[in-house]
């Protein structure tokens, strides 16, 4: 049995997201994986974030004779185990997680506008939402 490893498409249209496989050659693209060796992101806006490769055992899949499709080769070699892209990918991960930890935090200065606008209702405001509803 030879073995590849390739990209396995997920995602829909127009949103693609491939995992990193080594599959039976004989296989079709989207077939039966034999292992999930990392994924590949390509609408992820830092470019060298996209890929996350668990390196070790890629090198254990091409030690027993595993060939990598063109396009999973040169991600090995940018970001395998010894990958030439190791230390930018690093960097470009935790701009990544940076940007996605500020966005989920709400601003400072919202929080306390909406505080602002509890405290200056009325007495009948305050009582009208807080009776509950019989719906």
């Amino acid at each position: 049995m030879g073995v590849r490893i390739r990209m396995k498409k997920f995602g829909r249209r127009h949103r693609p997201f491939y995992r990193i496989c080594a599959m039976d050659s004989r296989a079709p693209r989207d077939g039966r994986v034999l292992e999930v060796l990392g994924t590949y992101d390509p609408l992820v806006p830092e470019k060298d974030a996209r890929a996350i490769l668990n390196g070790e055992r890629i090198n254990y899949w091409l030690s027993k004779g595993a060939q990598p499709t063109e396009k999973v080769k040169i991600l090995i070699k940018k970001y395998g185990a010894s990958g030439t892209r190791l230390e930018q990918q690093r960097q470009a991960i935790a701009r990544l997680a940076q940007v996605r930890r500020l966005q989920r935090r709400p601003p400072a200065s919202a929080s306390a506008s909406q505080s602002e606008e509890h405290e200056q209702r009325s007495p009948e405001a305050e009582a009208y939402h807080a009776a509950p509803t019989s719906e």
